[in-house]
């Protein structure tokens, strides 16, 4: 058996460990079942379920198991020797790995716990869904209150020091917000932090949200990492993508919800939820857990990134974000988040939509347009968003050319495809990410040879983006 990697694992499938992988699963988790009966273990499979046989009794097996990324580990066979055997084991090599094991009565149970579990699970009249429910709801508050804790911890560490909290270029609310959260928690801890960012602030909403706040953003021109003890990345991932600094720098913290490859993610705290619509709803959940206050203006910034980020709650949405916003509404300025969503629209905005309607080339249910030089990345999401709202599309790709990118914005609501996964086996992880329904990419001018003429750039790059988007999606670009 290959060394088995996943955030939960399942020693025995009866109908508990059915219940919590069903649970689980509701919620996006990356689980895994190990059982002894080979009949089940396909039915599982079947199932669609990533289901391994094997005896949690033999000792190589549980081996296989990667607990460097493994949280939780619920331990709930029939057989309570093998349960009790698989406990000790864990504990035994890997101490902090939270456990749930089950027991028939309660002098077994007092055993368990005295050998570690954290939770005991006893027979119960109640339903195994409900069981289910409970055990995970309880798992998730523990896990939660940790990171929270372990991220409140190292934030202590910078002491009299200085900490940047670093947030992408061109900066939108989720991200300002979310680094506003952070600051907040470092305050708690009596550490001062910098929010940095490189780019601008294009969108008039962004500006809006910036100004009436009056949010403290550090637009660096001259960053050196060396100045700070600790280093955070709020919703990007990796150090000189879309971001001030410099490849390979040394971070501390990493806070993202985008899709990101784990093993080119280096930092010392690594916090990265896919599953979520923003890294607001992740910082809020920080805040509740440590009980800090929130107060009136980071509870409307914070509102207003998941508004954002999840488009009104129609994309990308977990009930993480229901439950996040739920507790910050009541908090929130609504007469400051309606000045927020209401702004003047700029002319630029105005003649990229224009553009992008102009230039439009449908294939099927896709949607592609160049819209030729921008100033404001921002308009190429915007128009890629109205342009999705458009009879028989499902999927709209919208670039453009800047000083010295190529800009696209893409926007999906067809189920069938990813467009963050699109966009980056078009154009690489290092210059695209996003989420199912929208991402974007960035493409160096670089790769086009010195090309100064403006027309001629912006042939080579419809012939690059088209043909890279059409390939990935699997539609034969046709010939001029």
């Amino acid at each position: 058996m290959k060394p088995i990697r996943a955030t939960y694992a399942i020693l025995g499938s009866g109908g508990i460990g059915l219940a919590l992988a069903n649970e689980l699963g509701t919620r996006n988790k990356n689980i895994i079942l190990i059982d002894n009966d080979s009949a089940k273990v396909e039915t599982l499979k079947e199932q669609n379920l990533n289901a391994f046989l094997g005896d949690i009794e033999d000792t190589e097996v549980l081996e296989k198991l990667d607990f460097k990324h493994l949280k939780s580990v619920f331990i709930v066979s029939s057989d309570i020797d093998a349960n009790k055997h698989a406990l000790a084991f864990i504990k035994r090599n890997a101490p902090d790995t939270q456990t749930v094991a089950r027991a028939h009565n309660y002098q077994q149970k007092e055993e368990m716990e005295a050998a570690g579990a954290d939770l005991v699970v006893l027979p119960s009249k109640l339903p195994q869904k409900a069981i289910a429910l409970a055990v995970v709801q309880y798992v998730e508050k523990i896990t939660s209150v940790k990171l929270a804790q372990d991220l409140k911890k190292l934030v202590s560490t910078v002491g009299d020091g200085k900490f940047a909290i670093i947030v992408h270029n061109n900066p939108d609310p989720d991200a300002i917000s979310s680094a506003m959260g952070l600051k907040e928690i470092a305050g708690s801890v009596g550490v001062k932090a910098d929010i940095l960012y490189k780019g601008q602030i294009g969108h008039h909403e962004n500006k809006a949200f910036v100004n009436i706040l009056d949010v403290e953003l550090d637009q660096s021109k001259d960053f050196k990492p060396s100045e700070y003890r600790k280093i955070a990345l709020i919703e990007c991932s990796v150090p000189g993508v879309n971001n001030l600094l410099p490849p390979d720098t040394p971070v501390s913290i990493i806070i993202d919800h985008h899709q990101a490859d784990i093993e080119e993610v280096k930092a010392e705290y690594v916090d990265i939820r896919p599953n979520i619509g923003a890294t607001a709803t992740i910082m809020t959940k920080y805040l509740q857990d440590l009980e800090i206050p929130i107060k009136t203006e980071l509870a409307t910034a914070l509102l207003y990134g998941i508004k954002v980020d999840t488009d009104d709650f129609r994309r990308n949405t977990d009930s993480a974000d229901f439950m996040a916003a739920a507790y910050l509404y009541p908090l929130a300025n609504h007469e400051i988040l309606t000045k927020f969503e209401t702004p003047s629209r700029s002319v630029e905005e105005i003649d990229v939509l224009g553009e992008a309607i102009k230039n439009r080339e449908i294939k099927g249910s896709y949607l592609i347009s160049n819209v030729g030089t921008i100033r404001n990345r921002d308009t190429l999401a915007q128009a890629a968003d109205y342009l999705l709202t458009l009879e028989g599309i499902t999927t709209t790709i919208v670039f453009g050319l800047g000083e010295d990118h190529i800009y696209i914005s893409g926007r999906s609501r067809d189920v069938r495809i990813n467009i963050g996964k699109v966009m980056q086996d078009a154009f690489g992880a290092d210059k695209a990410g996003g989420h199912a329904m929208l991402a974007g990419a960035q493409i160096p001018l670089g790769v086009f040879g010195g090309t100064k003429d403006k027309q001629t750039l912006m042939k080579l790059a419809e012939e690059v983006v088209v043909k890279q988007i059409l390939s990935v999606i699997g539609i034969q670009k046709e010939p001029s």
